[in-house]
């Protein structure tokens, strides 16, 4: 993993954005920032792309993170990202949660983790936000690249899956990860909508996956039906 130092000039105060939830059916979707001086705790505390770390290290290291760093966090849940594509592609809308938390820490410089396949597009959204206040370095694998976006990634990681296990809680059902590659959630999904005629809480309802699993529902009864 390489410095800040390896990419550009000191400029003071620096943040790292990452987000955790993208691409889930359910849950919402969780963007956080770090703001440090450098990234010298980082590097020393030895933070990575949270996809790399385990679940219990992750838990260790946001301590770790949150006690060396300013962090922030927005969120947006099923149903805000199910109205917010109505109007805007995924990529416009996580730009603008990037650029809420880049605006409340401050610095002058701030590390992304491109979610758009062109990273100066991605850059651009963002500074477009922010009146191009703030430099923005927008990279694909941001989060293995630099310590301060993967101090972000972790923070955002944690939060998501604590609200993950809240879900769980107040449906009383494992409703697994939230990822369509998950088996556990679509067939939690499909065992909802079977009870219930309808999908249930935390789910992103503009989703192709909830389009395909109705129609395969819808499917299976028409058949039974003609049977």
């Amino acid at each position: 993993m390489r410095t800040l130092d390896d990419f550009a000039p000191k400029v003071g105060p620096i943040c790292g954005v990452d987000e955790a939830g993208r691409g889930p059916v359910m849950g919402p979707i969780v963007v956080a920032g770090v703001l440090v001086d450098d990234d010298t705790e980082l590097m020393r505390i030895g933070v990575r792309d949270s996809k790399r770390l385990t679940p219990a290290r992750r838990e260790q290291l946001v301590k770790e993170v949150m006690a060396v760093s300013r962090y922030e966090i927005v969120t947006a849940s099923a149903d805000d990202i199910d109205v917010l594509r109505q109007s805007m592609t995924m990529n416009v809308m996580e730009s603008k949660l990037f650029a809420t938390v880049i605006e409340k820490l401050g610095g002058k410089i701030a590390y992304v983790d491109a979610a758009d396949t062109n990273e100066e597009v991605f850059a651009k959204y963002i500074s477009n936000e922010l009146g191009g206040k703030v430099k923005i370095i927008s990279k694909h694998g941001a989060d293995d690249l630099y310590p301060v976006v993967s101090a972000a990634s972790i923070v955002a990681k944690t939060r998501r899956d604590a609200m993950i296990e809240e879900i769980k809680e107040e449906l009383g059902q494992d409703i697994g990860s939230g990822y369509p590659s998950d088996p556990k959630t679509i067939n939690f999904l499909k065992s909802w909508y079977t009870e219930h005629g309808e999908m249930p809480p935390h789910t992103r309802r503009s989703w192709k996956t909830v389009d395909r699993i109705i129609s395969e529902l819808s499917m299976t009864r028409i058949d039974k039906y003609e049977e």
